[in-house]
């Protein structure tokens, strides 16, 4: 029976690693088109950059002795790929303060972004013409 759930376990994960490490080239592609934007677009918006390294961090769990090569990778890949998404995410909640601080319409179904807890009401015009001077 033991043989039977590691024979599954094998197969699940032979069936899941191609399609898991191919996410690699869109990931590859978005953070250089991303990156592309944040260093031309946020200097002329004047909006300071975000610092990078404090959101992707690749390295440190791939020194693990513990871990073999294939968890190493995939440790790596990961760390990666987890931070350059919060990365992005820091830079799209810039880039919608600057342009559209406003919240969306109440919907419990809707979990607001931690960025937009100081945006303009929804349907506030008053608050939106004081922050954006209009």
């Amino acid at each position: 029976m033991e043989y039977l759930k590691n024979s599954y376990k094998t197969l699940k994960h032979l069936i899941a690693i191609p399609l898991v490490s191919s996410l690699i080239i869109p990931l590859l592609i978005a953070d250089i088109w991303v990156e592309i934007y944040h260093r031309i677009c946020f200097p002329l918006y004047k909006i300071p950059c975000i610092k990078r390294k404090a959101y992707i961090k690749i390295i440190d769990r791939a020194k693990l002795k513990y871990l073999n090569f294939w968890q190493k990778i995939y440790c790596m890949y990961c760390g990666y790929g987890n931070g350059v998404v919060n990365y992005w995410t820091k830079i799209a909640d810039e880039t919608e303060r600057y342009w559209c601080g406003i919240k969306h319409e109440k919907d419990n179904n809707f979990i607001e972004s931690e960025s937009q807890k100081d945006f303009a009401e929804y349907n506030d015009e008053e608050s939106f013409n004081k922050k954006y001077k209009i």
